[in-house]
Order: structure tokens, then sequence, then C-alpha cells
């Protein structure tokens, strides 16, 4: 099957009729946020047999980020009064592990905290409002690491000295092997996020199928996309021959962006982190090298947490774990709802629970 769908939908239809026809279970996992979203807004999944599931992985940069972070962010946000907290949208109202605290009810209470779109609008935020510290919240994985990346640079061109990155962002490959390293993962086949493919390439994913002899597939965003991927990983299952398959061949390349990944390299260094439901990952963080210290939110800004983690019945990192479906959540669509988010699975535009709650729910 080629990408002839986009101009012969009778192709996916008859993908869709075999697919219902093929009797094996076959458990895929979608390690993209933007994945996730696209199968629950296309409703994908009701197309399919019940013997293949789709599950949604770590792969919403909110979703992962660790309680310990959103923590130490709302304490910098009260306790330094000369700070302009810059943020994505979707950070704002992630809570912290006290109940009620998010960045947005503190900005309802008084705190500087500052909607961006880009990383650049918060040098400019910076260039603008001197007098005040800028810490912008560098969040996701490849995709959006060179922007953080390229604003930084833009700072220190400037002579900007009032702009700070609070670096989370984190490494695709890290976090799926500590999955697959889990005595008790099932599952059969890999759909891997095209926009991240586009900055690491095909490499960045070989290791699944010489590795670990899963079958996988690079794929776009596009509800013919995704069919034609999960045609290929069956086809992979059924046959014994996994293999890794670019089906995004029109973003992805083999070596992926050089550019970027030495620019990326240039400022930030590999590092321990912690993951929200899988726990201290080794070399799956990214942080300011040592000669860029200077704009270090973590290193400039020192706040103290007592005893912050609180269990609150949220199981957003089980979801982020494949291990449950986010209706299976005692607090879905119950105490926990996109206006009253206990967890960032249902905060986040790309949460499974969001997901989930806005397409599958009803």
């Amino acid at each position: 099957m080629q990408l002839s769908q986009f101009k012969k939908p009778h192709d996916i239809e008859k993908i869709i009729d075999y697919l219902n026809t093929v009797e094996l279970k076959v458990n895929i996992m979608e390690v993209c946020g933007t994945h996730t979203m696209a199968i629950a807004k296309s409703g994908i999944k009701s197309l399919l047999p019940t013997n293949i599931r789709l599950i949604s992985g770590p792969g919403c940069p909110v979703c992962v980020t660790d309680s310990k972070d959103i923590d130490t962010i709302l304490e910098i946000c009260k306790q330094y009064k000369d700070v302009i907290i810059a943020t994505y949208g979707d950070m704002l109202k992630v809570p912290g592990s006290r109940y009620g605290e998010s960045l947005e009810k503190l900005r309802a209470q008084g705190a500087k905290v500052e909607i961006v779109y880009s990383a650049l609008d918060a040098v400019e935020l910076a260039k603008n409002n001197p007098e005040k510290n800028i810490v912008f919240l560098g969040i996701g994985f490849e995709t959006t690491t060179p922007g953080t990346v390229l604003a930084l640079e833009e700072a220190i061109k400037l002579g900007i000295n009032n702009f700070f990155i609070y670096s989370m962002h984190k490494l695709v490959e890290p976090a799926l092997r500590a999955l697959l390293n889990e005595p008790d993962f099932d599952i059969d086949a890999f759909l891997c996020p095209g926009h991240v493919g586009a900055v690491i390439g095909e490499e960045g994913f070989e290791f699944l199928v010489k590795e670990f002899n899963k079958p996988s597939v690079i794929c776009g965003f596009e509800a013919g996309d995704i069919i034609v991927s999960i045609y290929k990983m069956v086809e992979q299952i059924k046959n014994n021959k996994p293999q890794l398959e670019n089906e995004y061949t029109r973003v992805v390349k083999k070596n992926g962006n050089l550019l970027i990944k030495e620019k990326v390299e240039k400022y930030l260094e590999v590092s321990d982190d912690n993951w929200r439901g899988l726990g201290n990952i080794p070399r799956s963080g990214l942080k300011l090298k040592e000669e860029y210290r200077e704009f270090d939110a973590e290193k400039k800004f020192k706040v103290y947490l007592v005893n912050t983690e609180k269990e609150n019945g949220c199981q957003c990192g089980e979801v982020i774990k494949g291990k449950i479906e986010p209706k299976e959540c005692k607090l879905f669509a119950k105490v926990c709802s996109p206006e009253n988010p206990i967890g960032p699975c249902m905060v986040s535009s790309e949460g499974a629970c969001a997901a989930h709650y806005k397409y599958l729910n009803f």
C-alpha cells in the first residue's frame, strides 16, 4: 500500500475491510500525543476489530513531566516576585501535588504568567521587560527542543541576561527502552511519531527492531497515514517479519535533520531525568551545558520542596505506560474532567484522557 489513499479513498476502505478479517491479537502503542488525538478524533478505533488495540504510550510531553518539576515551577512563581513564567498553554492547568495549585490559579492570584506560542516569544518578553526575569518552560521531545535552543542562541546574540530556561525536554528512545524492559509490557508493535522522526531520522527508531524485534512504522498524522501504518504492522506480525518501515517518507529521512541535531548538541547535554509514571530514566533528559548554565532557571532560582508528593487517586502514570485505558481510572469523567483536571493526562491537548473524554467517552 502506498499513500495513494489521498486520491483513492476506496483503498482505505479495502484496508479496513481486510483488517476486520484478521483474527490474531495485536497490541499497537502510539508514542505520540498528536497520534493519540488524531486516532480519537477520526474514530479509527471504531473501525477496527476488538482484537486490534491501539494503546497510548508516553507521547504527551506535559503528561510525562514529573510532579516535582511542576511543584518547583509553582514555587518559583510564588517565591520570586520579579519572575515572569513564560509557558505554552498546555502547562497552564497542570496541577501540582498540592491540590488546587496550578499556574492558572496562581496567575488568578496575581502571579506573573504569560502564554507564549514559541520560545522566541519568551526572548521578546525578556527584551521588553528588562526589570523582570523571564523563565521559559522548555518542554517537549526532540521536536520542540530546537525551538528552545534557537531562543537561547537569540538571547545570547542580543546580550539579554534576564532570560532563563527551565529545561524539561526529554528523549523518546530511553522512555521506550524503559517500557520494553518492564516484565509485564504487552505491546506487539509501535506507531512511531513522524515529527520526532523528522529530527532524529529513521535511525532513531531502528533499535526497536534490531534489539527488541518489534514491528514499527514511522507514521504521519492524517487518518490515512495511521490506517496504512496499522496495516503494515499487522502484516509484519502476521508474516513474522518485524522491520522498521517509514510511511512518512515525504518528511522523514534516514539520518534526520543533521543541522538541527548539531545545534541541539551545541547547547544541551543528555542527563538523567524523572518521568511521571516511569520514574528516573538514565540519559533521558536534556539540560543546558555547563558553559550556558547562566541561563539555567534551576540554577538561578533555588526553591526547597517539603512533602509535595501526595496521593490523589490519579492514574495518569498507568495510562502513560499503557497499563490501563483512561476510562479505567476511577476518577475519569467523575472527579476528573477538562474543567477540573486532577492529572496532566486530562489537561494536555495531547493527553490520552483528554482525547478519550472529548471523543470516546460518550
